[in-house]
């Protein structure tokens, strides 16, 4: 494909908080549903294929109690030979009782059992969503964001973890909400995402509300680095990803990193209108979509705006 076209847009309809993994030359993706009940994996060979692929359910909320509500922000991964799908869940009799949770296959991820591993202990009771997982210079990390004193709104913590669902440290917070656009509507710093870089750990995250001031910030530290020193992070003093009136695209973030080619992507959610009626999180045009990005003269991403609606 031209290079110049891009990918269609949106990618995959009503994908909230998209996940694409590309593994042994297929592209898998998962996404939040707007029903928030289960959890969708589809895959292609090429990203744009995506927006037709076959999708599957592998795995629907439970009845009563953990894992029954608010099924968000899924994320597949392989690794040790596995694969793997963090998730979002509230309880079924306290829905906002939000927590993450994994899952694990070992054969194929779209027709093979998936099997529940549990909670992940993140250290602390308390509000906890999004997690990722990534491995630095051979050690294994997971980040995800987590409300601890809601005066201050939800940080971003990472630990260096012993498995898929055991730490090995301590938590630790490396970034709070502490810029005007990182507190439009609520305060938070949440959907971290991670990419490795020419020697940099780059995080990403998304700020704000779920309405049209939704936006992304960003971290880094260098890979030889204590990752787990707060002070080893560097943060971008304004957004880096935000809503575009030219390409009316609104809210953009909650991303996740892959490839094409010799081109780095940027997988994103956004709305292509403003005005929402009632709670956004209620609120289904979520779209996934897809842009390539470079890098400036310092290593670090710049992904300029997002990309409009197109019909490709």
């Amino acid at each position: 494909m031209d290079k110049e076209l891009g990918y269609r847009s949106p990618l995959v309809y009503q994908r909230a908080d998209p996940f694409v993994l590309l593994h042994d030359g297929v592209y898998y993706f998962t996404g939040s549903v707007p029903q928030y009940d289960c959890i969708e994996l589809r895959c292609a060979k090429t990203l744009n294929d995506l927006a037709f692929a076959n999708s599957k359910i592998i795995w629907r909320k439970h009845d009563k109690g953990p894992m029954g509500a608010h099924i968000w922000a899924p994320e597949i991964h392989y690794f040790n030979n596995k694969w793997y799908i963090y998730f979002t869940a509230g309880d079924a009799e306290d829905i906002w009782a939000i927590r993450p949770y994994v899952l694990e296959c070992d054969g194929d991820p779209m027709n093979d059992e998936w099997r529940e591993l549990g909670r992940v202990d993140v250290g602390h009771e308390s509000f906890s969503l999004d997690m990722t997982a990534f491995f630095v210079k051979g050690r294994f990390y997971t980040a995800w964001a987590q409300t601890i004193d809601p005066e201050i709104g939800s940080e971003i913590f990472i630990a260096e973890m012993k498995d898929a669902v055991t730490r090995k440290s301590e938590p630790v917070s490396i970034t709070k909400p502490e810029y005007d656009w990182e507190k439009l509507g609520f305060s938070v710093n949440e959907g971290p995402a991670v990419l490795v870089h020419e020697g940099k750990v780059i995080l990403t995250y998304s700020a704000s509300d779920t309405g049209w001031r939704y936006c992304m910030g960003m971290l880094w530290a260098y890979e030889d680095a204590d990752l787990l020193d707060p002070a080893s992070w560097h943060k971008s003093e304004k957004p880096v990803f935000m809503t575009s009136e030219k390409n009316k695209q609104y809210g953009p973030g909650h991303n996740s990193f892959t490839t094409d080619g010799d081109d780095h992507v940027l997988v994103y959610h956004s709305r292509n209108y403003k005005d929402i009626i009632g709670d956004p999180l209620e609120d289904p045009n979520r779209h996934a979509r897809a842009k390539r990005f470079d890098f400036d003269e310092n290593g670090l991403p710049v992904f300029g705006e997002p990309v409009p609606d197109n019909e490709i």
